[in-house]
């Protein structure tokens, strides 16, 4: 948040909610990394994606986990299905969760996407194993 205002409540559930998927190693390197040009951004998914979605009491954040790492594989988003998998480990979302989630990516959005997250997330669990993800 600008230092010229006081975080919004939202924010602030934004930033703890953040903190829980993610961890804290992820979001301080974020934060830490964030420059002038790219804070309103940070800023934004910390407010909205964070503190308004992910942080709405309807779905638990292992059922949140799940649809985003199938609506980020359908979009090809590799580096962020990458960071969504590896927050399985804090949203309590299983292998299998996101095996069948993937499953679906292939019938509803076409076997290549699956196929590429399925490679993505097999690496991701692969580092996890080996106590290599942070």
């Amino acid at each position: 948040m600008s230092e010229l205002h006081e975080p919004s409540q939202r924010y602030k559930q934004g930033m703890s909610t953040r903190r829980t998927v993610l961890g804290d190693v992820h979001v301080d390197r974020a934060e830490a990394s964030a420059t002038p040009f790219d804070k309103p951004f940070q800023d934004l998914i910390t407010e909205a994606a964070w503190g308004h979605v992910w942080s709405r009491p309807t779905l638990t954040h292992r059922e949140r986990s799940i649809v985003t790492i199938a609506l980020l594989a359908a979009l090809g988003q590799d580096d962020e299905v990458a960071m969504h998998v590896r927050a399985t480990a804090n949203t309590g979302a299983s292998r299998e969760d996101i095996c069948e989630a993937l499953l679906h990516v292939a019938i509803y959005a076409g076997v290549p996407a699956a196929n590429h997250a399925i490679k993505i997330a097999k690496h991701i669990f692969e580092q996890m194993d080996a106590g290599k993800a942070a």
